[in-house]
């Protein structure tokens, strides 16, 4: 049975809002004896939540809420939640980069982390100086680090500027750097934050690469944060679900992943777009309302390769009509990944026929190459350069059923993350 080499019990972090430092004499001393006696601090309101859109009452914001996790050897464990959700706090309270304001956590091991550019890095040392720092800050040996040097430099790709100093280095050099030091020193516990999203594609696949053999062949538990939904899934075996400083969800990555997805874009919840709000654009032309339609009938749902269409809505709100147009629908998966688009651009010969008043435009698809699932629908208008209207998670396309193939198989089994279906055939010569 695996050991457990990260305890989380109970565990808070509150930050103060606005200016830092004291208020009154009065409100120093409260908070001292109740310190001293073990108390909470008497001037700090307890029911703040960390919410961005919601204006904070007070004075405090609570980034994480009674957080209690157990991680085990050799787990790869995703971390993932939007933006000020907790993720960051979590990990430099795991990395004892800063406190938590209350609970208790055990690390059984070394740990290694990567949270930002430059953590770790010396800017005045060289690449090979601040690896034998890391090193050294790690227990290792001196000849244990020069073992495993030719691998940290190779691996960074920084061969040509390993005796120049760090602050000479691009943010992703520093990155690859501090990725490759983390990575082969003989850390127990590898924490990685989002930084790897300043890598370019080629470093970020290696990385998971990495990741991947870290913790599958030596043992090693490693911690992934990142937004990257695709890199999540193929890494890790159990996500965490950070919402508002509280876990969410705590178990396998696909439903972490689905219920994260829900989140952000009302998965399985067509709603009117005409009122919608959190829009961009001029407003000269705007979306009203979305049907799908098979068989001429409208539909909530639709199976894999069958002949729909898409009928969008619209109104012109402005007296002289919209010619020269641009109209796109994006297509995303369940994970937020994007699979293609429908436009104006490349299935239309110019001249289109104008905008005007209010009306409709069918979108003919004779036959849906999607597999079963939910697809993510964002709309977009524009002329001359202007965005008129875009309206993100605008529709949610439910595809049930089918047989694209005609075989009633759309994909093989366990193929999880592939649902554009190409039209083809095999063709074998006689024998």
């Amino acid at each position: 049975m695996a050991k457990t080499v990260i305890q989380v019990e109970e565990v808070w972090k509150r930050y103060r809002l606005g200016v830092i430092g004291a208020t009154t004499l009065r409100d120093e001393l409260k908070r001292l004896g109740a310190k001293l006696r073990n108390k909470e601090d008497p001037t700090v309101p307890l029911d703040e939540s960390n919410h961005l859109n919601h204006k904070a009452k007070g004075s405090y914001v609570w980034a994480l809420q009674n957080i209690n996790l157990e991680i085990k050897e050799g787990e790869v464990i995703g971390i993932i939640g939007k933006n000020g959700a907790g993720k960051s706090t979590l990990l430099k309270i795991l990395s004892k980069i800063t406190a938590p304001t209350s609970g208790c956590v055990k690390i059984r091991g070394r740990m290694a982390s990567l949270l930002e550019v430059g953590t770790g890095m010396h800017p005045e040392l060289t690449g090979i100086e601040n690896i034998y720092l890391n090193g050294a800050i790690l227990g290792m040996s001196r000849r244990e680090i020069k073992e495993k040097l030719d691998d940290i430099i190779d691996f960074a790709g920084i061969a040509k500027y390993a005796d120049t100093p760090v602050k000479r280095y691009s943010s992703g050099m520093g990155v690859r750097l501090g990725f490759a030091v983390a990575a082969f020193l003989e850390a127990d516990i590898l924490i990685v934050d989002e930084v790897l999203a300043v890598g370019d594609v080629e470093f970020q696949k290696r990385a998971v690469g990495k990741m991947k053999e870290v913790s599958s062949r030596q043992g090693r538990t490693v911690l992934f944060v990142s937004h990257n939904m695709a890199s999540i899934q193929s890494l890790c075996q159990r996500g965490i679900l950070l919402h508002q400083g509280k876990v969410a969800f705590d178990g396998p990555v696909t439903p972490c992943i689905e219920q994260y997805v829900g989140l952000n874009n009302r998965m399985g919840q067509n709603e009117s777009i005409r009122t919608r709000t959190d829009r961009e654009g001029d407003g000269r032309v705007r979306f009203t309302s979305i049907e799908l339609l098979s068989n001429q009938s409208v539909c909530t749902t639709v199976a894999s390769g069958a002949h729909v269409t898409l009928r969008l809505y619209y109104t012109v709100n402005h007296s002289n009509p919209i010619s020269d147009y641009d109209l796109c629908v994006n297509l995303y998966d369940k994970v937020g990944d994007f699979l293609g688009y429908l436009t104006t651009m490349t299935a239309c010969t110019p001249p289109l026929p104008e905008l005007k008043g209010s009306g409709y435009i069918d979108i003919d698809i004779p036959k849906l190459p999607l597999s079963e699932g939910i697809y993510r629908m964002d709309l977009y208008v524009a002329s001359k350069g202007q965005i008129h209207d875009y309206v993100e998670n605008a529709f949610n396309l439910v595809v049930s059923g089918g047989s694209f193939y005609g075989t009633e198989r759309n994909s093989r089994p366990y193929w999880y993350g592939r649902h554009v279906l190409i039209d083809y055939k095999f063709i074998f010569p006689d024998t």
